[in-house]
């Protein structure tokens, strides 16, 4: 048997997949598909009637499947670490994207199978690393130290409407559009598909699944619970699709559960432990506050891991430099003229102003002890805002309320140097009269 793709030292992982065809549909055109060689793991909800949608989403995961086995030495280099996830996520976006043309050419040449499509969210796991590929409704949820998250995007109507501000969470529910996807594999010969690499930590579980599960399954605390069960997966697989049943089994139903299995090497404690400390630190900063879990890891994927050894210099005073720093481990001082002015532990972060200006720095940085930093160059920076508008907006929204309280520590220092009386400081203190609350809510 060839060797698995996906597998290492990082993580062992267990699987197990269920669909069933509900209680009001005559024919399931959902599919599932697990490939432990390739560490493929995958969910397609067809759309189109009878046959076509059944065809569309099969055929989507075969495509998907035998693209990838077809670049296997490439995944290989991913999982081993030697070249960079991003490369697979490529090959990943490609295979949906050859299996949207696929289809669309079977649509052109069976006119009972035009206009079929389906909705598809895999999943590569390669070397610690889990690629996602996400297009239309299905869903991926992780489990996390008991949270759930979800970090596919559905692409319909109603949520779109949502991001756009047309309507509130609440507003959806009842909305008669909920099913209406606005991205499909196979309707046209190309699709837009959404990607993200993220950290596997031993004892996360992945939660794949058609809209026929989580229409009725929604409760991110009930998920986290059901998947958190000491049962074998197969209990918990079922026990997804029976509930979905239960509370009316309006669609086809599929559910595809992937665990992380804990793990005592150290190595795999070790980088969970560093994993989740980046994750924490950079949620700890103000500027990016307003981010939800896929958004923190697609910052976190354009920061780079820096390590420093005590008594070195990170920045100097005067320098003129374009890197923000979050300091994950260990403690630095901050210095003017050589003198301590601040002190610097895990969680706090200096720099930002480099990514928007040219000013030279105002101090420098040295480690009072080694230090393990995250570094995000303005490039970096660049690249993240002009490709994901909502990351750019939750940036620059707390960015402007960051700017508008130092002010007013500004407009203190003057009133008080010129020896005005408090008025000027009610007047401007934001603190006591409150700043708005994000506009980016349920976004």
């Amino acid at each position: 048997m060839p060797a698995r793709v996906g597998h290492s030292r990082h993580v062992e992982i267990k699987h197990y997949g269920a669909t069933d065809v509900g209680a009001v549909r005559q024919h399931n055109e959902d599919t599932f598909l697990v490939d432990e060689e390739l560490g493929l793991y995958m969910v397609c909800d067809g759309m189109g009637g009878h046959a076509a949608g059944d065809v569309a989403s099969r055929t989507t995961a075969e495509t998907v499947r035998d693209y990838l086995h077809e670049r296997r030495d490439m995944l290989t280099a991913v999982a081993e670490g030697k070249v960079s996830p991003e490369e697979a996520a490529t090959l990943l976006r490609q295979a949906i994207q050859t299996a949207s043309a696929a289809i669309h050419q079977l649509g052109k040449t069976d006119k009972s199978k035009r206009g079929m499509g389906t909705t598809c969210v895999a999943s590569l796991i390669l070397g610690g690393k889990c690629i996602m590929g996400n297009v239309g409704d299905s869903r991926l949820y992780l489990c996390r130290a008991g949270q759930v998250y979800q970090l596919s995007e559905d692409h319909t109507f109603v949520q779109e409407a949502i991001r756009r501000g047309m309507l509130t969470p609440e507003q959806a529910e009842n909305n008669p559009h909920q099913n209406l996807v606005t991205r499909a594999v196979g309707p046209n010969p190309s699709v837009l598909v959404d990607t993200l690499v993220f950290d596997l930590l031993a004892g996360d579980s992945l939660l794949i699944c058609s809209d026929g599960l989580h229409g009725y399954v929604k409760d991110h605390a009930e998920i986290s619970a059901m998947l958190r069960r000491p049962e074998e997966l197969s209990v918990i697989c079922n026990a997804f699709v029976d509930t979905a049943n239960q509370r009316g089994g309006g669609d086809n139903i599929t559910s595809l559960v992937v665990r992380a299995l804990a793990s005592a090497e150290p190595q795999v404690a070790a980088r969970s432990r560093r994993v989740t400390a980046e994750l924490a630190a950079l949620g700890h900063i103000v500027l990016f506050s307003e981010l939800d879990m896929k958004e923190l890891v697609k910052v976190n994927n354009a920061f780079e891991h820096r390590d420093y050894a005590k008594d070195e210099v990170v920045v100097h005073e005067g320098e003129v430099a374009e890197t923000l720093f979050v300091i994950v481990a260990g403690a630095a001082a901050v210095m003017r003229d050589n003198t301590q002015v601040a002190l610097l532990r895990a969680g706090d972060h200096f720099g930002e102003m480099a990514l928007l200006s040219r000013r030279p720095r105002s101090a420098t940085v040295r480690t009072l002890k080694s230090c393990s930093m995250l570094a995000l160059s303005r490039d970096a920076f660049y690249e993240i805002m002009s490709s994901n508008q909502i990351i750019a907006g939750k940036f620059l929204w707390r960015l402007a309320q960051t700017l508008s309280l130092r002010l007013d520590d500004l407009y203190a220092l003057q009133a008080q140097s010129s020896s005005k009386n408090d008025t000027l400081i009610e007047r401007r203190n934001t603190k006591k009269y409150g700043i708005f609350p994000s506009p980016f809510d349920g976004r």
